[in-house]
């Protein structure tokens, strides 16, 4: 009986009700849309492999590092495998066309990141040939490539016209994996440097070191830094989560402002709900009055009013998940693919709308709650709403 008083009190004022879960729902789509932002900007983070190294310049990742250094990586105990890259970029169609471009080891990119699926003959064919490349699939399906065709890119960090044949279009292993990524032989680059830009040869950006067991990583990497500490290219040696993870801090005063406004926005919803209660509270004091008069407790109050609260908050709650749908979805194709390679709301997400809506429901009735307690029978019976 208590439960049908709580729907039919939720819906008794259809229009302040549904507007009031309108509220709720622009409110939680706004909060689920704000942390998937964050979400998608810690998405390297936590795509991060544990048993992936990263061996770059101590001064600055921005300095190269002798191609030498693979060979004394690899006897390090502990290390399974050594892949190395290059940071090329250049610019292909225009300068709006930004994704990650990158001269690789085509031996070993797909033993070191095996999120990278492609078929064994695409596999065979991209370390076959020198100009070879492979494209994530989100790239080929935004420029509409297939294998075969030709990619021609103008250098900027190595200048030059460069051209490259599609061998391979990788697929993410997992929805989390970025799949806007471009990569080909260093043997291409590093043979125009030795030919165009003598000096440049023979180096590469950072090296990936896949190890045998994540327990032993700190291990492995102080035993790599101490082979070069007091060489001319001293190294830094540190997880992939911890190497992501110094990107992201760059723009931490930004995320720091988002993850604000994502609460901010629960004490609007808070704001909203409340409202609407305490308006429905005050209407009903001679309900009330009725109710305790037939024996009804403050328990049986708490009980009616806390429950419509919350019921319009999992309404609100609901709701507020399609619009976060919507606005997920328009903003995954407003924003170019490049500013967020992987965009998807996480299940955590999900979570804390259903949490928040219904810890609103709850706080929200708690003001109604008391006054109802409170009202004197007399007082509760003269009362004209």
């Amino acid at each position: 009986m208590l439960f049908k008083m709580m729907l039919r009190n939720a819906l008794r004022h259809k229009l302040r009700t549904i507007l009031t879960i309108l509220g709720i729902a622009i409110a939680v789509g706004a909060f689920g849309l704000l942390r998937t932002v964050i979400t998608s900007w810690y998405a390297a983070v936590e795509a991060a492999a544990v048993d992936r190294l990263i061996t770059r310049q101590a001064v600055s990742f921005i300095f190269p590092l002798p191609y030498a250094y693979r060979d004394q990586i690899l006897k390090v105990p502990g290390v399974e495998k050594v892949g190395y890259f290059n940071w090329f970029q250049g610019v292909y169609k225009d300068k709006s066309e930004f994704f990650p471009r990158m001269a690789c080891d085509p031996e070993t990119i797909f033993d070191v990141y095996p999120e990278f699926l492609v078929t064994p003959e695409e596999k065979a064919a991209f370390q076959k040939e020198r100009n070879a490349c492979v494209v994530g699939a989100d790239i080929a399906k935004k420029h509409n490539l297939k294998i075969g065709d030709v990619m021609s890119i103008e250098g900027d960090i190595y200048p030059g016209r460069w051209e490259f044949v599609i061998r391979a279009i990788y697929q993410p292993k997992t929805p989390a994996i970025d799949a806007t990524q471009m990569f080909f032989h260093w043997t291409y680059l590093d043979e125009r440097m030795k030919q165009d830009m003598p000096g440049r040869e023979g180096n590469v950006g950072w090296y990936a070191v896949k190890i045998k067991d994540p327990s032993e990583s700190a291990a492995v990497s102080e035993a790599i830094d101490a082979i070069f500490k007091n060489s001319n290219a001293e190294t830094k040696t540190e997880t992939e989560r911890a190497f992501n993870q110094g990107f992201i801090g760059a723009y931490g005063a930004i995320i720091n402002g988002i993850n604000i406004m994502a609460f901010m926005i629960i004490g609007i919803i808070l704001l909203v709900l409340a409202n609407t209660m305490i308006m429905s509270a005050r209407e009903r004091n001679r309900e009330y009055a009725v109710m305790k008069t037939l024996g009804f407790t403050g328990k049986h109050i708490f009980g009616v009013v806390t429950g419509e609260s919350i019921i319009i908050g999992i309404l609100g709650g609901i709701a507020g998940y399609a619009v976060t749908l919507f606005f997920v979805g328009a903003f995954s194709v407003a924003v170019p693919k490049n500013f967020f390679p992987v965009f998807i709301l996480a299940d955590i997400t999900v979570i804390q709308e259903f949490s928040f809506a219904v810890i609103v429901g709850i706080l929200a009735g708690i003001i109604p709650v008391v006054q109802a307690i409170k009202t004197d029978i007399v007082d509760g019976l003269r009362y004209v709403g």
